[in-house]
């Protein structure tokens, strides 16, 4: 008798992820294109390669996925923002998409007014870490270190990253004024950071689980309110700071006014490969973990993290230069 609850269990989920009413009956074109906003090789790209090798075998499509790197991602975004809104051109990227618009006075595209979005992918925790020449070891320490020390520096994959607003939204939220050192990659930052010359940094799980590994570096909490499954012996940062929370996080959106029965034809297609055993192995390799929004709950969440982090980027005065 105990195979009822997970039968129970594997049903719900299989009702949770099912396509909408009607949903499969609505076509899509023979060749879609999902459009990564940066070069080969990282995250957005390996994400996109995965995805479109899967969706081109429950479509029966031939996916193409076209690197467009520039400008930030604002080239790549542009160029989704002004096609066809027929289901034949996507966008996948990160959260970055969000932040580094939020610093701009002119965006070169709005990520709610310029696109429809369709999935959230994966999300999942960032980590905050120290210096092994600090003494810090818990959210607190760090938190009093910032409030006191004017001359306490924090590092960055460069302005408008996730881990420079994320910093900024804890020295709002803290009174503090930790001192930014922007980097052209979250690589370079890591390196000075293991030569003694940074001192602490928000950052990806997998930007850093080399040093972790080797502990060249040392971790202090998660970003997420809660403990992370991934490093469960971490406590959140909420802890010191109630109320904070950040996600690392990547998006699959569509030029806008694509119509609703496409979108929710490829949010379904999406969120059910993004929960295949394949995709959360590969996603567990940044510490996340499957979207399970559905297209208008995704909407909002977009909405939501523009908000959040145009008012970090005014509060804290930072500004594209």
């Amino acid at each position: 008798m105990n195979f009822l609850p997970k039968a129970v269990l594997a049903a719900a989920a299989a009702m949770a992820l099912a396509l909408p009413a009607g949903a499969q009956d609505v076509r899509l074109p023979k060749t879609i294109r999902i459009v990564v906003p940066f070069s080969p090789g990282g995250s957005n790209d390996l994400f996109a390669r995965a995805l479109g090798q899967k969706l081109a075998g429950r479509l029966g499509a031939t996916v193409i996925v076209d690197n467009k790197p520039g400008a930030g991602g604002a080239i790549g975004a542009v160029a989704v923002a002004q096609a066809e809104p027929d289901g034949g051109t996507l966008l996948l990227t990160s959260v970055s998409f969000v932040t580094n618009s939020a610093i701009q006075d002119k965006p070169a595209y709005d990520p709610v007014k310029s696109f429809t979005p369709v999935a959230l992918l994966n999300r999942g925790p960032m980590l905050l870490v120290v210096g092994n020449a600090t003494p810090y070891t818990t959210p607190a320490q760090v938190v009093q270190a910032m409030r006191s020390d004017k001359t306490l520096n924090y590092g960055s994959a460069g302005l408008g990253s996730i881990g420079q607003m994320a910093t900024e939204l804890l020295n709002s939220m803290v009174g503090a004024d930790a001192v930014h050192v922007p980097y052209k990659g979250i690589s370079n930052a890591v390196g000075d950071m293991i030569g003694g010359n940074l001192q602490i940094m928000i950052t990806t799980m997998a930007s850093v689980s080399g040093p972790l590994q080797a502990r060249q570096i040392r971790p202090v909490a998660v970003t997420s309110p809660k403990r992370s499954a991934f490093t469960p012996e971490l406590p959140p940062l909420a802890d010191a700071v109630p109320g904070f929370e950040v996600e690392s996080w990547w998006g699959v959106y569509a030029p806008p006014k694509m119509p609703k029965a496409l979108v929710e034809r490829l949010n379904g297609e999406i969120r059910q490969i993004a929960d295949s055993a394949e995709m959360r192995q590969l996603f567990e390799r940044e510490s996340t973990e499957p979207g399970t929004l559905n297209a208008a709950e995704f909407a909002a969440y977009v909405a939501a993290e523009t908000a959040k982090w145009r008012k970090v980027a005014v509060e804290r005065n930072i500004k594209q230069q």
